[in-house]
């Protein structure tokens, strides 16, 4: 009895030290570098006409410049008219900088700094859209290339995705250009032509940099947003893309000799196999782990969350997997913390009656930073096994960008001013989706990605869905962080 008593006495010592080591962490947790913008004096608002920019965006929404995946369906007269409408609503913009026209009407300005010595900053937006879904028009509460005005907001395809952000990128510029201010640091502005189908506009804008001699303080681009229930406080709180997910296609084919359905083979045939090669793909996920830009965001805002978050962060040496369970509680907060997995496309027989030649799957992937193409295709071959299928990409994949600092005097200035828009705190996040900002990345030190809107988490299923508006709230936000933005970095 003496011995039992002796060992419970040191299990309750045991329990006793580590609720003390893990009280004593948590209440030393202190917030991370990301958080730390001291030091930056962010420019005053300026004053914004927020009834001509929702004018201007209007008009910008009544412009189809749609991308279709059939690049023949595209009706270019379209971009024409867009340029040649941001001539006359800019003009004194369109006088203070010089502008180029690349590949896919792609736009590049240049507003020339007073001292060339300066490394430039880079705003980006893109000009197209996506198509309204066939059918769905009568599902919209006004028309989808409307531009109505209406409901204290700018309805229509685009007004988020992303002509929100070229308006508000112009209108910005348009409002200091007025003032008669000039930027000491010069600002570059690139409008992608085909973001929406991954397409040569942003390479061209930064093979078009690179043969100049460009390296960017930093490129900001559309991407995160300043959620007004952010699943962590409760409260708002700014997210800004520090990396994005890489993206692509593989496509898995199982050859089979065909023939006549009534007399089908013993193991079903290429369409069963095709089903036996996917479902063990799908079915051998990317582990989920507590790294990158995902963890990053949660450790920066638990400081300011509740004692059971402040806890489990502070402590991740014993409450790690707790930590990637409660992440990955819905599909968007675990896409943040590993490579995504998703079928998407299948193809077999013509006709009913046929037995296919071969059956074709496609399944898409968003590459995690820390994983990339190879890594992906080798897990998918080994799940596949001895199955007879041919695994190919269906075109050249992209890479997960790196990872930009949150310590860079870039990020101090665009979080110190999505904080002083927002009224919120600010943390890095990953892009799950991909924006043309990936493709700036060898002329610049840092890549952001944040439009300075405010969405609730339900909000965002508007975007290449049903109803897209933008509220005229968050059409001035957008304004007014463009315009201090530039004057806080390049003035």
């Amino acid at each position: 009895m003496r011995v039992l008593g002796r060992i419970a006495l040191g299990v309750l010592a045991a329990a006793l030290v580590l609720v003390v080591v893990v009280v004593a962490r948590t209440l030393a947790l202190k917030p991370s570098d990301a958080a730390d913008v001291s030091g930056v004096q962010v420019a005053a608002p300026v004053a914004i006409d927020v009834a001509r920019a929702a004018e201007h965006l209007s008009l910008a929404i009544q412009i189809p410049t749609v991308r279709h995946q059939d690049r023949a369906e595209d009706v270019d007269a379209e971009w024409t008219r867009l340029h040649g409408f941001l001539r006359t609503a800019y003009p004194v913009a369109h006088g203070a900088m010089s502008r180029v026209e690349l590949a896919s009407r792609t736009l590049l300005y240049t507003w020339a700094g007073s001292d060339p010595a300066l490394p430039p900053i880079i705003l980006m937006a893109h000009q197209d859209v996506v198509p309204v879904t066939p059918g769905t028009e009568g599902d919209w509460k006004h028309p989808p290339f409307g531009g109505a005005v209406a409901d204290g907001a700018v309805w229509g395809r685009g007004a988020v995705d992303d002509k929100g952000s070229l308006i508000g990128i112009l209108e910005a510029v348009e409002t200091l250009a007025r003032q008669g201010f000039r930027p000491k640091r010069t600002v570059i502005l690139v409008f992608g032509g085909d973001e929406e189908v991954i397409g040569q506009g942003a390479r061209a804008a930064a093979d078009y940099l690179k043969a100049r001699g460009v390296t960017a303080e930093f490129v900001l681009d559309e991407g995160l947003a300043v959620l007004l229930d952010n699943p962590l406080t409760g409260g708002k709180l700014a997210v800004v893309g520090t990396a994005e997910k890489g993206y692509g296609t593989l496509k898995v084919t199982a050859p089979a000799p065909g023939g006549h359905s009534s007399a089908p083979p013993a193991d079903g045939g290429g369409v069963a196999t095709l089903a036996r090669a996917v479902t063990a793909i799908n079915g051998n996920p990317f582990p989920l782990e507590f790294r990158g830009p995902g963890a990053a965001m949660i450790r920066t805002v638990a400081p300011q969350a509740s004692f059971p978050v402040r806890m489990a962060v502070a402590n991740e040496w014993l409450f790690g997997r707790l930590l990637v369970d409660q992440a990955a509680a819905t599909p968007a907060g675990a896409a943040l913390l590993h490579t995504t997995i998703a079928p998407t496309m299948l193809k077999g027989s013509p006709k009913e009656n046929v037995l296919p030649q071969d059956a074709t799957a496609w399944i898409n992937y968003r590459i995690a930073p820390g994983d990339t193409s190879a890594t992906v295709m080798a897990r998918a071959r080994s799940a596949v096994g001895d199955l007879p299928v041919r695994l190919e990409w269906a075109s050249p994949p992209n890479e997960p960008s790196p990872v930009s600092s949150t310590r860079s005097w870039g990020w101090k200035m665009i979080a110190a001013t999505a904080g002083a828009v927002a009224e919120a705190p600010v943390a890095p996040s990953l892009v799950t989706a991909g924006t043309d900002s990936r493709f700036l990345t060898p002329v610049a030190k840092d890549v952001y990605r944040f439009q300075p809107v405010e969405f609730s988490m339900a909000d965002v299923q508007m975007i290449h869905g049903t109803n897209e508006h933008l509220t005229l709230s968050n059409l001035e936000k957008m304004i007014q962080f463009y315009a201090r933005l530039i004057v806080t970095s390049a003035g």
